[in-house]
């Protein structure tokens, strides 16, 4: 699943990042400015299993308060580990 995700799909996903904490928000924004050419569909089903958490705890996964497995178990997995790692750390991850 190495595929880029096809514009629409983007559009869709960057509509449904919208978050109620400008913090999340930063955190978003910049990942989308970073990624967003080479985003694949992987990587754009881990954000949005990340979007099903409230924003509070979206937040403590991007501060690193708490981890993965403290949220819940079917988070934890490859996709939106890397994701994670993607909106923690804007220069590493996959490109």
């Amino acid at each position: 699943m190495d595929e880029l995700i096809d514009p629409r799909a983007l559009s869709k996903l960057k509509w449904r990042c919208r978050r109620g904490l400008l913090e999340n928000d930063i955190f978003i924004d910049r990942f989308f400015r970073r990624y967003e050419s080479t985003l694949t569909v992987m990587q754009a089903q881990g954000l949005s299993a990340l979007m099903d958490l409230s924003d509070n705890d979206l937040l403590d996964l991007n501060l690193a308060r708490k981890s993965l497995d403290q949220m819940d178990q079917a988070l934890d997995c490859d996709e939106v580990r890397e994701v994670l790692s993607m909106l923690r750390n804007p220069q590493k991850g996959k490109e």
